[in-house]
């Protein structure tokens, strides 16, 4: 399968979860996260807001707020086309649809949290493999948010996208400005590609 057949495929076997087995998944993934040595005291971390059958991070998201970390979640930058910015989410966040549809806290320059105050950063995908390969939606949103890291400018920063089990694949075809992921949680286990 070429790279587009392959999102499709993976695209389709995630639609194809139950509401009732994506929720389960949700909370065996906050399950893994909670026992991370990164998150045993209040940190600054970011998330996102998923959709289209993405693993629901709504309630893994106000777990985290409960437990003491600030969150901080993505928004379309206005003025850089095609990056991200990341916003402090609070009680008074107002929130807004983005172009793709995608809910997002309106833009405030008091709420931007840069990249370099950031412990965690969870990250969204459609499909990941045994070297901790990760293809996105297509955009290259993460991989310009992680290609700083990538070049070890954030060595404090540890990204870790969030999946279903169903998608893992064994080897998917990647491009030069890939940045793969150190470590992917999904339900059944922790994967981590570090060593």
């Amino acid at each position: 399968m070429d790279r587009q057949q392959l999102r499709k495929h993976l695209l389709k076997q995630r639609q194809a979860l139950t509401s009732q087995q994506r929720n389960h998944g949700a909370a065996q993934v906050l399950a893994h996260l909670s026992q991370l040595p990164e998150l045993q005291r209040p940190r600054r971390l970011a998330s996102y807001h998923s959709v289209r059958a993405e693993l629901p991070t709504a309630a893994i998201n106000t777990s985290l707020q409960q437990q003491g970390h600030q969150l901080a979640l993505p928004v379309l930058h206005p003025v850089n086309t095609n990056h991200l910015l990341f916003l402090h989410v609070h009680a008074g966040t107002c929130w807004q649809n983005n172009s793709y549809g995608i809910p997002e806290p309106r833009l405030a320059c008091t709420d931007i949290v840069p990249l370099a105050e950031l412990t965690l950063l969870l990250v969204p995908l459609v499909g990941f493999d045994n070297n901790g390969n990760r293809m996105g939606m297509g955009g290259g949103f993460y991989d310009r948010t992680l290609a700083a890291w990538h070049a070890g400018q954030l060595p404090h920063l540890h990204p870790i996208g969030l999946a279903f089990d169903c998608q893992h694949v064994e080897r998917l075809p990647n491009e030069a400005w890939d940045v793969p992921l150190p470590r992917v949680i999904t339900p059944a286990k922790i994967w981590d590609f570090r060593s």
